[in-house]
């Protein structure tokens, strides 16, 4: 379903805003439109945030379980990414990673164009899985 939100204010609130940014021509592929291995790195950059502030310290990625490419990113496109931590286990995290484009030429204008679940475990200083604290009600 493509959502197209008229105004900020229909943006998403279950999530918070983690990371911003604007795709460049370096990032386009041969088609025009934006890598979508690129938009893969900024959501896992996205996810990772709210699963090292809630484990206060190093987290990796472990599944990509879900990842959806709902529209084409282009270029001049203002990408907003929002999180929510779904799951907390004894050392891994569930995050849901929303990301909405403002397109440069329909400013004021919102589309989702990407939607992810990914998981990371929470490691010390030698690699190993450690536990983090519950997902506060």
């Amino acid at each position: 379903m493509n959502t197209v939100r008229t105004t900020s204010s229909d943006l998403p609130t279950d999530k918070e805003l983690v990371l911003r940014v604007i795709p460049m021509p370096a990032d386009c592929n041969a088609n025009g439109d934006i890598f979508g291995g690129w938009v893969m790195s900024q959501v896992d950059l996205a996810g990772s945030v709210l699963p090292l502030r809630h484990s206060r310290g190093r987290t990796v990625t472990v599944a990509v379980n879900e990842f959806i490419f709902k529209q084409p990113v282009r270029v001049g496109d203002i990408l907003s990414f929002y999180a929510k931590l779904t799951r907390v286990g004894t050392t891994s995290m569930t995050v849901a990673v929303e990301v909405v484009a403002e397109r440069l030429s329909k400013q004021g204008q919102f589309i989702k164009v990407t939607e992810a679940t990914l998981t990371y475990v929470a490691i010390d200083e030698q690699g190993q899985p450690r536990k983090v604290p519950p997902l506060s009600a």
